[in-house]
């Protein structure tokens, strides 16, 4: 029986993306991640989170939402088919970062764990609809969007950078502090959904189970943190100046200080006017955009040198093909 290639394999042999290419394909899973949470904070504050009744359905009877539903089934519904885009995005990305030459399995390893966040995330999503929009599946489904968010940023950094073993450009000390910084803003991150799940906007019009604990008291908590992420953020600064660290991590924290400010102004606006919808939307964008940037002040810290060195087009990723023909049948993850 003649051997067989994966198609992976099969569109390596035809294509060779350029370093570009891979770089722009990783940035697109970031954008699309940041949408995911944004229009995920939509379906629930526009009260749609039980826009379609059940899962994997939109109905018991249809796929699709009926005229019935109204609005709501279509925001729920179409919150639903962005999953199939970010599929295609992540995919584009596995198969570009697999065709180019040199190969580089970690690049394909992160564009697959990818895969799987975005289908975990699916089955949490369904499980939210069946449980009824249950308060702590809700925020685990947005914990595993910034998951997959942290494994999209880190793909778009790995795709700038070459294999090497890390360098440090800074000091350890340094580096501890940003690897802190890293662990406030995700703690930050995660008290943020404990808010959300003790607040008002439940997701649904019905009367929908809340976290029992005081909104204010936890609202504080999450304000105290923020000045947690502020005050270590300054100390980097100054660490950085003092050790006199590449312009590129000093840039990226300038970066997160405007994301930081801009938060906390929409943190405010919603908060003294009665957490309207519209501003609880940017400050979801917010969170998102803060958490980017804390992860690329911490990653900019190291060196890995520079990307691999383009083989001549139509040759054979080193160690990966023999040189008298194809190889045999190989894992999807090649």
């Amino acid at each position: 029986m003649p051997n067989t290639l994966n198609p992976l394999e099969l569109i390596a042999r035809r294509w060779q993306p350029s370093a570009a290419f891979v770089r722009r394909a990783a940035l697109a899973t970031v954008v699309m991640a940041v949408i995911i949470v944004v229009t995920g904070g939509a379906v629930r504050l526009s009260q749609s989170g039980l826009g379609c009744s059940t899962w994997p359905k939109c109905t018991p009877d249809s796929l699709t939402p009926t005229a019935a539903m109204g609005i709501n089934g279509l925001i729920e519904f179409g919150n639903r088919m962005l999953t199939y885009v970010l599929c295609a995005v992540v995919g584009l990305f596995i198969i570009a970062a697999r065709a180019r030459h040199p190969r580089r399995r970690s690049l394909t390893r992160l564009g697959w764990a990818q895969f799987w966040l975005v289908m975990s995330n699916a089955v949490i999503g369904g499980i939210t609809v069946l449980t009824g929009l249950n308060p702590y599946i809700v925020s685990s489904h947005f914990l595993a969007a910034t998951a997959l968010l942290t494994v999209a940023v880190l793909s778009w950094k790995r795709a700038s950078e070459g294999d090497e073993k890390p360098r440090d450009l800074v000091p350890r000390p340094a580096r501890q502090l940003a690897w802190l910084l890293v662990a406030a803003t995700g703690a930050l991150t995660v008290i943020g959904t404990v808010v959300t799940g003790t607040g008002p906007h439940a997701g649904d019009a019905k009367k929908v189970h809340r976290i029992p604990l005081d909104w204010q008291e936890i609202t504080q908590l999450h304000v105290d943190f923020v000045y947690i992420v502020v005050g270590l953020s300054v100390a980097l600064w100054f660490t950085l100046r003092a050790v006199k660290a590449p312009a590129a991590p000093r840039r990226m924290l300038l970066e997160l200080f405007a994301c930081i400010a801009l938060q906390g102004v929409i943190g405010y606006i919603q908060y003294f006017m009665g957490l309207p919808e519209i501003v609880i939307g940017l400050h979801m964008l917010g969170s998102a955009l803060v958490w980017i940037c804390v992860l690329r002040v911490c990653l900019s810290l190291r060196d890995r040198g520079p990307l691999p060195e383009e083989d001549p087009v139509g040759s054979a990723p080193s160690g990966e093909r023999e040189a008298t023909g194809p190889q045999p049948a190989a894992a999807l993850s090649r």
